[in-house]
């Protein structure tokens, strides 16, 4: 990718997303990070100095367009990259309505909203839309349903969405990270009951090293999937 590309980056204010976004303007480029309101706007434009920012709250879906209506957009897009998430174990039995709308509306409906807003802008410049998945994404296990159905959705809509913009010259890729050393993970771990130990799991900046691979490749190759396995 040519130098001072502009990316656009949804959680950036902790683990691969922050990984991502310090590489990415220690580089050069251009870096629009998303919020969820004007607090945390201001603490990621003090933790990324040169970054800028945009407040959207991706837990309100419907609200996306208007929140970003009111606001100055980058001119164009080179990079999406769909790196925030959250997440509630419990099995099937127990989950509710409200944690099953609240995971959904995080991890898969926000991302198909910022990439119907931001498409036009990506067709211009034959850009690039990056979804952060999980090892979740491709094998559901007990006590993951809500999480696992998100992302096996956020699967879905990449693959739907390569079809569909790969004439246009839009790249679409999804990771699938492992088991990261993130503060998702710890809170995994505390749901889990179990004691959490940071060194096992893979480093936020390998993820990143990996979307970087991607979004780098020359034009005349893509990368459509790539998982991303812990190591040790």
């Amino acid at each position: 990718m040519a130098p001072m590309a502009t990316h656009l980056i949804t959680g950036a204010g902790s683990g691969i997303g922050q990984a991502v976004a310090r590489r990415l303007l220690d580089r050069g480029d251009e870096v629009h990070l998303f919020a969820r309101d004007a607090g945390r706007a201001r603490e990621l434009a003090a933790a990324f100095p040169g970054a800028h920012t945009l407040v959207a709250d991706l837990s309100s879906p419907d609200r996306l367009s208007w929140a970003l209506d009111k606001q100055s957009l980058p001119d164009r897009v080179d990079t999406l990259l769909h790196v925030a998430g959250v997440v509630d174990l419990g099995d099937v039995g127990e989950l509710t309505p409200r944690t099953w709308n609240a995971t959904l509306a995080a991890n898969l409906v926000s991302p198909a909203e910022l990439t119907r807003l931001f498409l036009p802008q990506l067709r211009v410049t034959k850009g690039h839309v990056v979804f952060v998945n999980s090892g979740a994404g491709l094998h559901a296990h007990a006590g993951w349903s809500a999480y696992a159905a998100s992302k096996h959705g956020l699967k879905a809509l990449a693959d739907s969405l390569r079809a569909e913009e790969h004439a246009a010259g839009v790249r679409v890729t999804s990771v699938y990270p492992g088991r990261t050393a993130t503060p998702m993970q710890a809170k995994v771990h505390q749901q889990e009951g179990k004691e959490y130990d940071p060194s096992q799991w893979i480093d936020p900046e390998s993820v990143a090293s990996t979307i970087l691979l991607a979004i780098d490749l020359p034009r005349d190759a893509e990368i459509n999937d790539l998982s991303v396995r812990p190591g040790r």
